[in-house]
């Protein structure tokens, strides 16, 4: 795999080294000359940090430089893509990333199935 995007969860898990992003998963953002992290993950994170709904330490712009991880900004087109998804997932973070995806044509790495009901690729975060 060349490119992929990582969803928020499956960056948040790369950066604590959590042992549910599985081992195949781990060695395709090891392997990959181009991991992307979207500036909606950013966002995510930013805004669950400031509620309080995640610990966090270090910044995104952080964790992007220490594993040259490419940053994604979030552009006019991605925006209006989410316009016409379907509403098969709620979460405006998740559809955004969706959207991005499907845009750039990059498979996203999610523990998330529903991404898959909008004919992105998706790989398995957890295996």
């Amino acid at each position: 795999m060349r490119r992929l995007l990582l969803d928020t969860q499956a960056l948040i898990w790369w950066d604590a080294n959590d042992p549910r992003l599985g081992g195949r998963a781990r060695a395709l953002i090891q392997d990959a000359p181009e991991v992307y992290v979207s500036a909606a993950s950013a966002w995510e994170i930013a805004i669950k940090a400031a509620l309080g709904k995640l610990a966090t330490t270090r910044s995104t712009a952080r964790v992007l430089a220490e594993n040259r991880f490419l940053e994604l900004p979030i552009t006019v087109e991605h925006a209006e893509a989410v316009g016409s998804l379907e509403r098969l997932h709620d979460d405006p973070f998740d559809r955004l990333l969706i959207a991005v995806g499907r845009t750039e044509q990059l498979p996203i790495l999610t523990s998330d199935p529903r991404f898959a009901a909008y004919g992105v690729t998706v790989i398995d975060a957890t295996r």
